[in-house]
């Protein structure tokens, strides 16, 4: 090993500028931060949303009516896709929140609400947490039940 094939190990250097060394560094002087203004200045961290100055969108944007706290929020399951499973095998004759599930229909923490679309002609034995008049109507009609949960 000589002088000139002396290398620094590897990961031992970084590559980045080094500013502030000096006018001859062409890096000195202001050290890449431009004349004046807050961003030159030590210190200096930019507000959340911060936009030079503009008006920012937080603040653009109006605000106004009500979001009720307590909104009791459903996942809609029409009787027709209930008809559709049960045409291609997927169901028997019982559907409670698990059977929906497990064929992506609701997710774990859903609340499930039985909707009146479409018309069923098989007999199903129904449970969710809600169902719309027209669905329950649809059910019975068809020689099913609907049963809500506790």
């Amino acid at each position: 090993m000589e002088l000139h094939n002396l290398k620094p190990a590897e990961g031992s250097t970084k590559n980045r500028k080094r500013v502030g060394r000096g006018e001859g560094s062409k890096r000195g002087g202001t050290s890449t931060r431009g004349h004046n203004g807050a961003k030159s200045r030590s210190g200096y961290s930019r507000k959340i949303g911060f936009e030079g100055g503009q008006q920012p969108l937080q603040r653009r944007v109006p605000k106004f009516g009500f979001t009720n706290p307590n909104r009791v929020e459903y996942n809609g399951v029409n009787i027709d896709t209930l008809q559709q499973l049960f045409d291609s095998k997927k169901i028997k004759s019982k559907v409670d929140k698990q059977i929906l599930i497990d064929n992506g229909l609701v997710q774990k923490n859903d609340l499930v609400k039985i909707l009146g679309r479409g018309e069923l002609k098989s007999k199903l034995s129904v449970t969710a947490d809600a169902f719309s008049s027209s669905a329950k109507a649809a059910i019975e009609k068809a020689g099913g039940s609907a049963n809500i949960t506790e």
